[in-house]
């Protein structure tokens, strides 16, 4: 077999475990010939529609087996898959499949409003529903064995990730970045070839892809695809599917905990929990601990596919709130501005290396030579190392705000409010949510002879940005805190509005 890339992965798996199942969404069961057969007709489907290598397809819709058919059709071809998030507004969908160049969009039902189209501006040509017309094209196509010839090196996916200029960057993921990442998840967390996985977080990001549902089809394992989390569902799930492994955000894992099922239902199945996104707070850990139950938390991002830190259940309390020691293939150092290690309890910058970093950004080579020093990757977040060699994230260099799981990004608010005829200068911040454990809270300057309604603002950005980006909230102030040379501070803005603020007061 001349595929080295994830497309060859279902043909794999069916000569060695052809009637396992593979994915489990609601009723349906698709064994591992089967996903092999599907996405061996898809691809002829897709190259009858004049896709090859290095095309690019792109996929908007909630978690789906047709999603993974995707991505192993495009493997097949040597074409590149492109996950869109269906949370996000039109225009900001419209901008990734223009910057992706994507000829081909399948989309699910629910998400037909975006999909409208071709969108303008865009080289998409075909748009495929998920349903009849998907299953007929799939269904008219022959089944014969494709084997062109992909390498590990070979771009795989562009996975989109909000940069801090606003603008969103295309992280290029090969196919032996995702490769190396799975084995990572394999060696730490001991997958077994009867893992039951339950994939409730978004498919169309990192975490959910390749941290939990990529390692455990690698490996020969079931995973249940529901389209959203719920928590009265995850119980069913569990029990009726015997689920060993599980993702997620703090915030889904304390809804569980903290739903009336919690303390009667039957958890015994479950084997391993991972946890991302932000820290696990050590209250949610002693929840799970009195069920028996302990979580392995890590540290990634992206552009590294994206497991970079990992800290075992072994350490989940003797080293609370660390991201842990690096993956087992994976080079991880907190360094000065120099790029020399720092010391024990000095705070630096994570930067990393290894087979799943990607070799840049899509279309963006400046980006991409600003990204790297000397071949580590430059995470932009701030760490300290303790004795032991465990990492402790301490804050995020590049202000990123992250809401329920999600990376919210200031600069791209800020371009939007700035488009506001009332605005003249504004920043957005973090602010601490029960629920989502961040939200963005937006602190704007009014023009001269402006009364700003802080509703009115934010509701010119309904329909531009996805939901879990608008600011929560609106404070007006008579000016921000600059430097001399009239650079914004935004540790002041924290320092000042972040916290125990009324909303609509102005500056003090």
């Amino acid at each position: 077999m001349r595929n080295e890339g994830l497309g060859s992965w279902p043909a794999r798996r069916a000569r060695k475990t052809p009637h396992r199942t593979a994915l489990i969404h609601g009723d349906d069961m698709l064994g591992y010939a089967e996903l092999h057969t599907r996405t061996t007709r898809l691809a002829h489907a897709l190259r009858t529609l004049g896709i090859g290598r290095g095309d690019r397809i792109a996929y908007l819709g909630p978690n789906h087996p047709s999603y993974l058919e995707t991505l192993f059709a495009a493997g097949l071809l040597g074409a590149v898959f492109v996950p869109l998030n269906p949370r996000l507004a039109g225009p900001e969908i419209a901008y990734q499949l223009a910057d992706s160049g994507a000829e081909v969009l399948i989309h699910a039902s629910a998400q037909a409003g975006l999909a409208v189209g071709p969108p303008d501006g865009t080289e998409v040509r075909t748009v495929i529903e998920v349903g009849t017309s998907y299953e007929e094209l799939i269904a008219d196509a022959p089944d014969e064995p494709i084997d062109r010839p992909v390498a590990a090196d070979d771009l795989c996916i562009i996975m989109y990730t909000s940069g801090t200029t606003g603008r969103p960057k295309g992280a290029m993921l090969t196919h032996g970045n995702l490769t190396w990442n799975a084995v990572n998840v394999l060696v730490d967390h001991d997958l077994t070839a009867d893992e039951r996985a339950l994939v409730s977080a978004p498919l169309f990001h990192t975490a959910g892809l390749n941290m939990l549902t990529l390692p455990v089809l690698l490996k020969g394992g079931t995973c249940v695809l529901t389209e959203s989390f719920d928590p009265a569902a995850t119980f069913d799930l569990i029990e009726r599917h015997r689920i060993t492994f599980m993702f997620g955000v703090p915030t889904m894992f304390d809804r569980v905990a903290r739903h009336p099922r919690w303390a009667d239902a039957d958890l015994s199945s479950l084997r391993i929990l991972t946890c991302g996104g932000s820290p696990v707070p050590n209250p949610l850990i002693a929840a799970y601990q009195e069920r028996g139950l302990t979580f392995l938390q890590g540290y990634g991002m992206t552009e590294a596919a994206p497991g970079t830190l990992f800290l075992d259940a072994g350490h989940a309390v003797a080293k609370a709130g660390s991201a842990g020691v690096p993956h087992f293939f994976s080079d991880v150092r907190v360094v000065r501005p120099d790029l020399t290690p720092v010391d024990a309890g000095e705070t630096g910058e994570v930067v990393v290396r290894g087979p799943h970093v990607m070799p840049g950004y899509w279309g963006l080579p400046e980006e991409t030579a600003a990204a790297f020093t000397d071949g580590w990757f430059r995470s932009g977040d701030a760490a300290r190392v303790d004795d032991d060699g465990y990492v402790f994230i301490v804050d995020r260099i590049k202000d990123m705000i992250i809401s329920g799981g999600e990376n919210v990004y200031p600069a791209e608010i800020e371009d939007l409010l700035l488009a506001h005829p009332g605005i003249v200068e504004c920043a957005v911040i973090g602010v601490a949510d029960d629920t989502w454990g961040e939200v963005p809270r937006a602190v704007v300057v009014a023009r001269e002879g402006v009364e700003l309604d802080p509703d009115e603002v934010l509701a010119t950005l309904s329909g531009r940005l996805a939901k879990y980006k608008i600011p929560k909230s609106v404070v007006v102030v008579d000016e921000l805190p600059r430097t001399a040379s009239g650079k914004l501070l935004k540790s002041r803005v924290r320092t000042r509005y972040g916290t125990g603020y009324r909303i609509r007061q102005g500056n003090a």
